[in-house]
């Protein structure tokens, strides 16, 4: 039957109804444009003329498929599937707001897995811009209305460079709920909540303030619910920016290395010279290598001469240091100038104000905690 005409079918039927009208159901006609001529189904026998495409004007009202059956028991049948295939996945019912899931949802573990446990997406904060010690990073709620209950967000950061074996380092994991909200965790980490567009949606987030610059770092996310089911993994991976350089203390430096190694020098300025080059850090030593080279590469530049005056040893242990410092932040050190900017950026710490049993498990600990901002 082609769609138009069971339209008309149904229009025909609730005109000539005597009892109370099909609830939801609105027909309105018109004519908007012309069927494709490619369509076969729209062409007339016999006639040039193509039937008008039907058009969807507008949406006036939205109602649960199941309230268009007037039979009461159909309706609840269909009220009840329908509420088990979106928020128990089919395997189970709906009591409450939660699901009560059939012999067959257990997962190997012997817990009930008809309630999906959605995951949460982390993503970089827009309201912070990173910087070389400093990202803010945030995600959605995932609680949903009806089923499983989340009762925590664990977070795992972690350093990843060529010097770290990242199977055996695993970093830090951090509760959300017992150790950023609760304030119990580190200084360098400050947890705060905010609300999205919708005030029923959360969003909470997380400010890392004690990162190393031109530092490849890794945050994982992911959900637990009161069962102890864990989401699928969210990850971010981000190299935080490169670290300020004081480029006229590099310049100084440049000009003290040449005036210890110009001439004889003596052990006690070759020990002066060392000390001077490993006390700073990989990226200062890259710029003090770039004056050097710019002012003083008519006399041999810095590597060649930093191995004539210190010898191999000492001069491997200083320029293996450079290997350090990433492509990007090498290319901004070769810069002829540079010129630094310091940016204050607000955060917000947060400290419960409750104090919870040791060993309870409150799946709306995320909602209901009291939290204090100070700013």
């Amino acid at each position: 039957m082609p769609f138009i005409t069971y339209l008309s079918g149904l229009l025909t039927a609730q005109m000539l109804s005597d009892d109370q009208l099909i609830s939801g159901v609105e027909i309105r006609c018109e004519e908007k444009g012309r069927c494709p001529s490619t369509c076969h189904l729209c062409r007339r026998p016999g006639k040039e003329q193509l039937s008008p495409t039907p058009v969807l004007l507008e949406i006036n009202r939205v109602i649960p498929l199941y309230t268009l059956i007037q039979d009461n028991g159909t309706k609840e049948a269909f009220k009840s599937a329908l509420m088990s295939s979106y928020w128990c996945s089919g395997k189970g019912d709906v009591i409450d707001d939660w699901c009560r899931c059939d012999l067959s949802a257990f997962d190997a573990s012997g817990l009930p897995n008809c309630s999906p446990l959605p995951q949460p997406v982390l993503r970089l904060s827009p309201s912070v811009e990173p910087s070389s010690t400093v990202v803010s990073l945030e995600w959605v709620d995932v609680q949903p209305a009806i089923g499983t209950k989340v009762s925590d967000y664990i977070l795992q950061h972690k350093k990843v460079d060529e010097y770290t074996d990242t199977d055996l380092y695993t970093g830090e994991f951090l509760s959300f709920a017992d150790d950023l909200l609760s304030g119990l965790g580190t200084s360098c980490v400050a947890a705060g909540r905010s609300h999205g567009e919708v005030p029923e949606v959360n969003i909470y987030s997380v400010i890392f303030k004690c990162l190393e610059p031109d530092g490849l770092y890794k945050f994982t996310l992911y959900a637990v619910d009161t069962r102890g089911r864990h989401s699928e993994l969210s990850t971010v991976t981000l190299r935080t920016a490169c670290p300020l350089v004081d480029d006229n203390k590099a310049e100084e430096i440049a000009d003290k290395i040449y005036n210890l190694y110009n001439g004889y020098t003596s052990g006690k300025e070759q020990q002066t010279a060392y000390n001077t080059l490993m006390e700073v850090s990989a990226s200062m030593l890259f710029r003090v290598q770039h004056h050097y080279n710019s002012h003083y590469e008519k006399f041999g530049d810095f590597v060649w001469r930093s191995e004539d005056e210190l010898g191999p040893r000492k001069a491997h242990l200083i320029l293996r240091r450079l290997e350090r410092v990433s492509s990007h932040c090498s290319s901004l050190l070769r810069s002829p100038y540079i010129q630094s900017r310091v940016d204050t950026v607000p955060y917000l710490f947060c400290r419960s104000e409750e104090v919870r049993p040791a060993g309870m498990v409150w799946y709306s600990i995320l909602k209901d905690t009291k939290i204090t901002y100070i700013i």
